[in-house]
């Protein structure tokens, strides 16, 4: 039997699972990670411990009598994306030293970089016409420009800038690469060629050979090499995919890579991510709505042998972790389950209670690092239970606000959206999401998302499946469909969200410089 092992390199942990060739999963394992804050609005980790972390997690799998080392053929990679890795000339696998910590996806401190390259340009239009974004301090190319700026020596030792997922690969094989999909998250990946775009690197003074070759996600990027094979208790020379970023990695683990398929994530940020055949890119409506609320990227879906398609994704950044954030500072010794049953006995519109999910800035569908979170409309009746249903119902107001700019662009609306992250799993956001969304929304037999996606990566890079899609129908079904039930209740609650963040728009940029 040939296994395929599947690696999630997260925000909070690294996650690996072992899959057998129809997709079930024989055992997972994770090692958690730490979170660096130095500064208000600074996020950063050290990118030897993802190699500690999927050390661990390889090894306590590999540990387990089910899973056999020598039947592994082939590794596949998620990962967070956008976060700057840099390495200097000297650097060897396994766990080479980086030139400083790695600024990650939801670090906000580049906005004035940001300002820089949407002038360079020619204004925010123009570069959503070059690349398919908008500049966001969440992607790569701004946090590029920032240690340019204010980190001169590191910047200048730099001879190989990778994404979180291509330095685990790197140490793994001991190859630089990267693949399209979570390169299109740089900022300086070109759509329509699927390669560097050389003009924008030019425009930002960058050199190109910073920069590793790209490829689609489900090719063969290398083998396992003998220094990390020790590490990991592996045979070395197992294959190793490219992989992809944990956006389009998830999609796969959900099935959600054919034309007009739709996935909506809560895990800490809520992403609505839908796949399609053509690059469609947010170039705002005749100056009424600004452009790249949603963002152009490259789907996993491609292999050695065809390209793959296109994603138009939305993010907001604080989706579960609103809720979390309630939880941990409001009432950290109740159980989320008891913090749920107190919000279902709440009727939708929270008596007049909402809540805005900006907490650490905005990217969907606002582009706004600015934006802040905020409750309003709170009156002596509300109790914890509306608190937490405000949280809920602000979040997926949210979510259908990115799904609206998606039909926008010309998406036709979904027949289903596939659900996933820790939103799917309580009956009450599920249900919420099916009627705020006017849609139904189904379940699937995979909730290991991104790491089962980088394990079917890794299958059809092994030749175990033919295609992606071809994976994917053989390995993920649906398991059970919510339809709507009163999608009006939600209408006028919805109609008031929709003008709340407009409406507070000029102080959050005021409370941005206190």
């Amino acid at each position: 039997m040939t296994l395929l092992l599947g690696i999630d390199v997260g925000t909070s942990a690294v996650k690996a699972l072992v899959s057998d060739e129809r997709g079930n999963i024989i055992r997972t394992a994770s090692a958690p990670l730490d979170l660096s804050t130095p500064r208000a609005g600074w996020s950063e980790q050290d990118p030897g411990q993802w190699w500690e972390a999927t050390v661990a997690a390889v090894r306590a799998l590999v540990a387990d009598p089910d899973v056999r080392p020598a039947e592994i053929g082939a590794i596949g990679l998620s990962g967070q994306m956008h976060g700057l890795v840099l390495l200097g000339p000297a650097a060897r696998p396994p766990c080479p030293q980086a030139l400083r910590p790695a600024i990650l996806w939801n670090d906000q401190r580049s906005a004035p970089q940001c300002t820089h390259i949407e002038n360079l340009a020619g204004g925010r239009a123009a570069l959503v016409r070059a690349c398919g974004n908008a500049a966001l301090p969440g992607f790569t190319a701004p946090k590029i420009l920032w240690v340019r700026e204010h980190e001169p020596d590191a910047f200048r030792q730099s001879s190989l800038i990778l994404l979180p997922k291509d330095y685990v690969r790197f140490c793994l094989t001991g190859q630089a690469t990267q693949d399209v999909s979570d390169a299109s998250g740089t900022m300086l990946l070109d759509a329509s060629t699927r390669r560097w775009n050389h003009t924008l690197l030019s425009l930002l003074g960058l050199d190109p050979g910073l920069f590793p070759p790209v490829l689609e996600s489900a090719s063969p990027a290398g083998s396992l090499c003998g220094e990390a094979a020790a590490e990991l208790g592996l045979p070395p020379g197992i294959v190793v995919a490219a992989g992809a970023g944990d956006n389009m990695a998830g999609a796969i683990g959900a099935g959600v890579v054919e034309p007009g398929q739709c996935l909506a994530t809560i895990g800490t940020s809520g992403v609505i991510y839908t796949h399609s055949p053509t690059p469609l890119a947010d170039l705002g409506q005749s100056g009424a709505a600004p452009s790249g609320r949603t963002h152009l990227f490259l789907a996993g879906d491609g292999d050695r042998t065809r390209p793959g398609g296109y994603s138009v994704t939305g993010c907001t950044l604080s989706a579960g972790g609103s809720l979390q954030w309630l939880h941990d500072s409001l009432f950290p010794e109740v159980s989320y389950d008891q913090l749920l049953a107190d919000a279902a006995a709440v009727a939708p519109g929270a008596e007049g209670l909402f809540f805005l999910p900006h907490l650490t800035g905005e990217r969907a569908p606002h582009p706004d690092p600015h934006a802040r979170g905020a409750f309003v409309g709170l009156s002596l009746r509300h109790r914890r239970g509306h608190l937490v249903r405000a949280v809920l119902e602000g979040v997926t107001f949210t979510m259908a606000q990115i799904l609206d700019i998606q039909r926008s662009l010309g998406l036709n609306p979904p027949p289903v959206i596939r659900l996933g992250g820790g939103g799917a799993r309580a009956q009450l956001w599920r249900q919420m999401q099916a009627d705020v969304y006017n849609t139904p929304v189904a379940l699937t037999n995979t909730e290991d998302g991104p790491a089962l996606g980088a394990a079917i990566l890794a299958g059809v890079a092994l030749g175990a499946w033919t295609s992606v899609p071809d994976a994917c129908r053989a390995v993920v079904r649906e398991t059970a469909r919510i339809t709507p039930e009163r999608p009006e209740r939600y209408a006028p609650a919805r109609a008031v969200f929709d003008r709340l963040y407009h409406d507070l728009r000029p102080a959050f940029a005021e409370l941005s410089q206190l």
